[in-house]
């Protein structure tokens, strides 16, 4: 088999496993958990022919002139999928840290604000070497590198903190986080060696396409398995996670009501000028009486 007809193959192994992992996914109702992974899953089996067949239409001698739909087309899809992964991120933190609602609330803005870094970070470090609307690959570039480094820093983040969160290693959120982080690895891998690569059959572009086989496959396990019901967490009151969600519940909390006490002297007097008025309306009671 050449290295054309062998290229060929895992590409079409490769939209195979997205179809069958988009299929288990629906099938499974977890769009209901994770819907933009949903979505993504649906955006990557749709586009995928698509894009083909216009690639395909560019590559004859009548489709010339369409080449500016193939583009705009790809690098939608491309971006599309950027703050698709970005929504995932989000809802895999979400489910991770469901069982800590104080803590979910205040990760979730630290999240927002890394994420906001981390594409301040990323488009600083753009050259823009390209002009006019080629520049659209560089900001599509940018955006996709932040976010493979959310997705990394997401992955590290859950394998430091699974003990102390109760996360399975089978559960769905964990999987996802692994399956893009692998991804991502091999997206900065690809992309530090990409300049010494010319032919889409190079032996590091097999590496790379059976790297991504492997997460897909991962994935299509993770759905085809059935997942571990995640039991209600149960802490110590002196668990430091425990004092941790506290905390961030009581700064998630805003306009909060406090009830001023009087001072305990006050209460003191107060409860001596009672007796002395029953005493004072007992003796006028009685001399009333013997008048």
């Amino acid at each position: 088999m050449s290295p054309q007809s062998a290229m060929s193959l895992l590409n079409v192994v490769e939209f195979a496993l997205w179809a069958v992992l988009a299929f288990l996914f629906w099938k499974k109702k977890l769009n209901g958990r994770f819907p933009a992974m949903g979505y993504y899953l649906a955006l990557r089996v749709i586009s995928t022919p698509t894009l083909l067949g216009a690639l395909w239409v560019f590559g004859q001698p009548w489709g010339r002139s369409y080449y500016p739909v193939y583009f705009f087309g790809y690098w939608a899809v491309y971006i599309a999928s950027a703050v698709l992964l970005f929504m995932i991120c989000m809802e895999v933190f979400r489910s991770a840290l469901s069982a800590f609602s104080g803590l979910m609330k205040f990760g979730i803005v630290v999240f927002r604000w890394a994420a906001v870094a981390s594409v301040l970070v990323s488009f600083s470090t753009v050259s823009f070497s390209h002009r006019g609307i080629l520049a659209l690959a560089d900001v599509a570039y940018g955006l996709m590198r932040s976010v493979s480094i959310l997705e990394l820093c997401l992955l590290a983040f859950l394998c430091l903190s699974m003990n102390a969160l109760r996360l399975p290693v089978r559960d769905m959120a964990f999987g996802i986080s692994l399956g893009f982080g692998v991804m991502s690895t091999n997206d900065f891998v690809q992309s530090m060696v990409g300049s010494k690569l010319t032919r889409l059959t190079a032996p590091e572009q097999f590496v790379y396409e059976s790297v991504i086989l492997l997460a897909l496959g991962m994935w299509v396990v993770y759905c085809a398995l059935p997942e571990p019901v995640r039991k209600p967490v149960v802490l110590p009151i002196n668990s430091t996670i425990y004092r941790w969600n506290e905390i961030a519940s009581a700064l998630g909390h805003s306009g909060t009501q406090v009830a001023v006490q009087q001072p305990a002297n006050s209460f003191f007097l107060t409860d001596v000028e009672r007796v002395v008025e029953k005493v004072l309306n007992r003796n006028l009671k009685s001399k009333e009486s013997e008048s």
